[in-house]
């Protein structure tokens, strides 16, 4: 089957590479694309808490762009936005146009990197309650 050697490629180290290969301008091109990636995520069919998810890594790259929220480290940052770029991308290991199996890369690829941030998110919500 054409998808058996993809499986294997889709791993941590998979998203480390993607997320040390990010750089500042990548933050710049996420954050243009905000719109496509929202609606990418809800065509996909991803569980709303995963789309929730991916609303809160907009806003705290939005408020680190911004300089308003700097207490996140450059991995963290990066994993973001390889992870939604990689989402927005239609073309990578599964491209999105083949039923039933294109988004299964892109929700991998956006679950591992929601491990390597998750921390990170919490203590970003908590700080985005105490502004209010």
């Amino acid at each position: 089957m054409m998808f058996e050697g993809i499986k294997d490629k889709i791993n941590e180290e998979y998203v480390k590479h993607g997320a040390s290969n990010t750089r500042e301008k990548d933050v710049t091109d996420t954050l243009d694309n905000q719109e496509q990636i929202d609606k990418k995520m809800s065509a996909a069919g991803m569980l709303k808490k995963y789309a929730e998810l991916g609303k809160l890594m907009i806003n705290m790259l939005k408020d680190y762009k911004q300089g308003f929220y700097q207490d996140v480290p450059w991995f963290s940052i990066a994993s973001i936005v390889f992870a939604l770029l990689y989402v927005l991308n239609p073309l990578d290991l599964i491209p999105d146009f083949i039923p039933g199996f294109g988004y299964v890369d892109d929700f991998s690829v956006f679950t591992l990197a929601l491990r390597f941030v998750e921390t990170d998110l919490h203590k970003y919500l908590d700080w985005k309650l105490e502004q209010d």
